[in-house]
């Protein structure tokens, strides 16, 4: 594998002013390296789901004006898109990088994977680690670290995915931006590996909301 970890200047991509300088350097520094995370982790999440996973690079092509804050390669059983199906991430904001589950407000299946957590929530808020975060909106950096989340948070989150048309849920882990940059490229798929493991079970849970 050619991927040699993250720099200070990967992170410092997000201060470039202007869309297209920003979109420059994103390509020339930061795309590379998350194309070569998605060839890496691709047939890892194909092994682990069992159905055949294609990694998806962020293009940000719809944009005109604003530069993209953040970065991503995401991971789905589609070849076509990610966005409408239960799909994994890794990612960069200009303080950390990412790494989740995700169910974002195009999946059609939200509904039912909200009622699915909401009966599952007793098991999933002993079996996600303490250290792991959830967000219910993708566009922003805030998280709520799980082990600060009482029962009935938790739930609301799940509820709200079933009846909030823009509600999303994702679960995983941050890495602030000075560890990252002090992380040996093999430390950092040692991490990601790990974390996408410990998502699996909601991935499985997404799956059996879709039949």
């Amino acid at each position: 594998m050619a991927f040699t970890g993250f720099t200070k200047e990967d992170f410092a991509v997000f201060t470039i002013d202007g869309l297209e300088n920003r979109m420059d350097a994103l390509i020339t520094n930061v795309r590379p390296k998350l194309e070569e995370l998605g060839n890496h982790f691709a047939p890892t999440l194909s092994s682990l789901t069992g159905d055949e996973m294609f990694a998806h690079v962020a293009k940000h092509a719809r944009r005109t004006i604003n530069p993209p804050k953040d970065t991503w390669v995401a991971f789905a059983n589609n070849k076509r898109g990610y966005k409408m199906l239960p799909h994994f991430q890794i990612g960069l904001w200009n303080t950390h990088l990412f790494v989740w589950f995700a169910v974002i407000y195009e999946a059609p299946i939200k509904s039912e994977f909200g009622k699915t957590l909401l009966g599952h929530s007793k098991n999933i808020r002993e079996s996600v680690p303490n250290h792991f975060v959830w967000s219910i909106d993708h566009t922003k950096p805030d998280t709520l670290t799980h082990q600060e989340l009482n029962e009935q948070e938790l739930e609301a989150m799940f509820t709200r995915l079933q009846s909030v048309k823009k509600a999303e849920i994702l679960c995983g882990i941050n890495i602030p931006q000075e560890r990252v940059v002090e992380m040996e490229a093999e430390e950092l798929v040692r991490v990601i590996d790990e974390t996408f493991r410990k998502l699996l079970p909601l991935y499985q849970l997404a799956q059996e909301s879709s039949k």
